[in-house]
C-alpha cells in the first residue's frame, strides 16, 4: 500500500473527494505473516475482508499484477459490491502460467520433491521463495481456461515491453471476460509497473472515468 501507483491513487481521490482503501496483503509491506506461507486464496480472504469490514456501498476495485487476479476473484465472489475493475498489467494465474508453465523438470521435480525453491526479483535484492504450496492452491482460482463470468465494466491497462507479465494476458483476459464494456490500453515502451508520471495519469483518470460513468455522470 506504498507502492507509487496505490499513494498516487489514494491522493487523487483525496482531492476528488473519494473514499478510497489500500491494504497490504498477508505477508507483503506493513502486514503480518510471512509471504512464503501465502496463497492466492488467502490473499483473496484478505481481500474479501478488506470489502467486508473497511468499505461501503458499490466499490471500484483497482489491482496491479497479482492484484490484478484478485480483483477478478473478488468480483466473481462479490458482484454485488464490485461494480467496476481496472487492471494495471493483471496477471491472472500466474502461478500456473508465469510459475509452474516456465520451470524446467528439474525445476518442478525440486518444487515438488523440496516444497519450495528461491525464484530471483526483479525489484528486491532478496530473491521470493516461491512454494510448492502457492501453485497447488493457485490451481483452484484459475480463470484463463474458459469464460469469465464477470460482468460489471473492466479497464485493462498494460505495457508492451512488460517483461513479467505478458501483454498477450491482457488480450486474452479481455476476451474470456463475459462482460461487453472492457477495453484494453497497451502502452507503447511501458514496463510492468507503469509507475512514471504519465502512467499515473493514465490510471487515475481510468480510475476517475470509470467512477463517473457508473454514478451516472455526463
Amino acid at each position: 500500500m506504498e507502492g507509487t501507483k496505490a499513494q498516487a491513487l489514494a491522493a487523487h481521490c483525496r482531492a476528488a473527494g473519494r473514499a478510497y482503501v489500500r491494504f497490504d496483503y498477508t505477508g507483503h509491506g506493513a502486514s503480518s505473516g510471512r509471504f512464503e506461507e501465502g496463497t492466492v486464496g488467502q490473499w483473496l480472504a484478505d481481500a474479501l475482508c478488506v470489502l467486508g469490514q473497511a468499505a461501503e456501498g458499490p466499490q471500484v476495485v483497482v489491482g496491479s499484477s497479482m492484484g490484478g487476479w484478485i480483483m477478478l476473484l473478488l468480483a466473481l465472489g462479490r458482484p454485488e459490491r464490485v461494480r467496476g475493475l481496472v487492471g494495471v498489467a493483471a496477471a491472472p494465474d500466474f502461478t500456473e502460467e508465469l510459475i509452474w508453465n516456465q520451470l524446467s523438470e528439474a525445476g518442478r521435480r525440486q518444487l515438488m520433491e523440496e516444497g519450495s525453491f528461491l525464484r530471483p526479483s526483479r525489484y528486491d535484492p532478496q530473491p521470493h521463495p516461491i512454494t510448492r504450496r502457492l501453485v497447488e492452491e493457485g490451481r483452484r482460482h484459475l480463470l484463463l481456461r474458459g469464460p469469465i463470468p464477470v460482468t460489471c465494466p473492466v479497464r485493462l491497462i498494460h505495457g508492451d515491453q512488460d517483461a513479467d507479465v505478458p501483454w498477450e494476458t491482457s488480450l486474452r483476459l479481455l476476451r474470456r471476460l463475459a462482460g461487453g464494456d472492457v477495453t484494453l490500453t497497451l502502452v507503447k515502451g511501458g514496463g510492468h509497473r507503469l509507475s512514471g508520471a504519465a502512467d499515473i495519469e493514465r490510471l487515475a483518470g481510468t480510475a476517475e472515468a470509470l467512477c463517473l460513468r457508473l454514478a451516472g455522470a455526463p
